[in-house]
């Protein structure tokens, strides 16, 4: 499908009304991503298609590039070059999972961006890291992150904050000798103390939030007995 067929199809999905609420919670797409997905999976991957769309600038334009892209065909540079034109964290997410984390470039870009200024580049260098304490801790020096995390997450941008506090968390629930500095650091710095959870739903303020897993945990190894 070429791009003006394509942009056509996302105009007529757009709902301003949509684009309007989302602008007000800092995002800036107007198509439902369910549609969005849908028309991903008619168009499958298609890599010359997914910089076109890329380059329109257009913010659903943008999603919908992630989910064609062919990640391994990107370079580190392509990567880092299209993650600084990013201005809204929706996009940002969706650049992480569908395209980063699928590219030959994660540990490089971790790396890179972990210690960057920019709230969303710094995000993405603490979402990368999360998900590497996650699922594969191996060679990361924990003790290091925490102390990164006690002397910068107060004062980081919001975005980055947000990253910085779940790698955070993740540290306590999955390391017991880690878990008490951890929770000592949450309770300390106080960031998302006060962030309103809604019900049933774990508050994402560290100290309770690695409680509650760890509950969650062993209760589950109680049952498994």
């Amino acid at each position: 499908m070429s791009l003006t067929n394509v942009m056509r199809d996302l105009a007529a999905l757009c709902n301003e009304r949509m684009r309007e609420v989302n602008a007000r919670a800092g995002d800036a797409h107007g198509v439902n991503l369910t549609q969005l997905r849908a028309l991903a999976k008619q168009l499958k991957a298609d890599h010359a298609l997914a910089g076109e769309l890329w380059r329109t600038g257009d913010p659903d334009a943008r999603l919908l590039a992630t989910l064609v892209f062919k990640p391994k065909a990107l370079s580190a540079d392509e990567l880092d070059a299209m993650v600084r034109e990013i201005s809204y964290p929706k996009l940002l997410d969706w650049f992480i999972v569908n395209v980063v984390k699928a590219s030959r470039h994660v540990e490089e870009l971790r790396v890179r961006w972990k210690d960057s200024a920019s709230a969303l580049v710094g995000r993405a260098g603490w979402s990368l890291t999360t998900d590497r304490v996650v699922k594969s801790p191996a060679g990361l020096d924990l003790p290091a992150l925490l102390d990164q995390i006690e002397a910068e997450m107060k004062t980081a941008p919001g975005p980055k904050q947000w990253s910085m506090n779940h790698c955070l968390a993740e540290i306590g629930i999955r390391n017991p000798g880690l878990r008490a500095r951890a929770m000592a650091i949450g309770e300390r710095l106080e960031v998302l103390k006060d962030y309103p959870a809604s019900p049933g739903c774990t508050p994402p303020f560290a100290p309770v939030w690695i409680a509650e897993m760890v509950r969650r945990q062993k209760a589950e190894e109680t049952r498994g007995r």
